[in-house]
């Protein structure tokens, strides 16, 4: 791991106060799905999908999968796709036509899968609202095999497009609806997930997705604010970014 980063990582974090314990978590997901929808736009999943690059003879492992956009995407691709998900309310709404033995409840930090399971691992926007992320970045490693790759998005303190201009404007941090949030910056990040065994091998920015289908580019001509975050996209440094996505691979030598 780069010198760099050899120190303590600051991370932010906003917790509503009825949240300590994985039940807790679970129940308040089962709530948020029930009541709402927390997706993105189709065309933010067929990004990740296209990033993946996955090929038909890999195993694929969506992590807090919600209600399995890319676990849909993967299988249709013929590759064999698993999505797993704190809330059986998402999966049960998300499901679809999926195989449902692809489809499990349970705690992303203690994963039902054993060690060098899968060849790719994803986890996007997930790992911010464990209540123990190392735990869950160590099982995502344990399952992953070795030399597999793993893409986890995860916000930045610094935003800033969401968290610097917030505070600018109304002088106020930005706060998620999901029952806990963390922020940290590109290294501290990094650093989280190579303490935990995985090595980063790049970094990518997002802050917001072309548009890949009709209905999103009709979305983006009629809203103007989200448009003009479109056309600022390019420009925005990656230190800046909204989030970051890390691509890491399970070093070789753990096997």
């Amino acid at each position: 791991m780069d010198k760099s980063i050899q120190k303590p990582y600051i991370m932010l974090e906003i917790r509503l106060p009825q949240v300590e314990t994985d039940g807790d978590s679970q129940s308040a997901y089962d709530i948020l799905y029930s009541e709402t929808d927390i997706s993105q736009r189709p065309s933010f999943y067929l990004w990740l999908n296209e990033l993946f690059d996955l090929r038909p003879d890999e195993h694929y492992l969506d992590i807090s999968c919600g209600r399995a956009q890319l676990v849909k995407l993967a299988q249709r691709q013929g590759v064999l796709a698993y999505g797993m998900d704190l809330s059986h309310t998402a999966l049960k709404t998300g499901g679809g036509r999926l195989n449902q033995n692809r489809l499990v409840t349970a705690n992303s930090q203690l994963l039902p899968y054993a060690g060098d399971s899968f060849d790719v691992i994803s986890n996007i926007g997930s790992l911010e609202h464990y209540v123990d992320i190392k735990a869950a970045v160590r099982e995502m490693t344990r399952v992953l095999k070795p030399g597999g790759r793993a893409y986890i998005l995860v916000p930045n303190t610094f935003s800033l497009l969401t968290n610097i201009w917030i505070a600018f404007r109304q002088g106020r941090t930005s706060i998620d609806q999901q029952p806990i949030q963390r922020y940290a910056a590109r290294l501290e990040w990094q650093q989280l997930l190579e303490e935990s065994g995985l090595l980063v091998q790049k970094v990518h920015k997002y802050e917001r997705e072309w548009p890949r289908t009709g209905a999103d580019l009709w979305y983006y001509l009629h809203h103007p604010k989200a448009l003009a975050r479109l056309l600022l996209t390019p420009f925005i440094p990656l230190n800046l970014a909204f989030c970051f996505v890390f691509v890491a691979r399970k070093p070789q030598e753990q096997a």
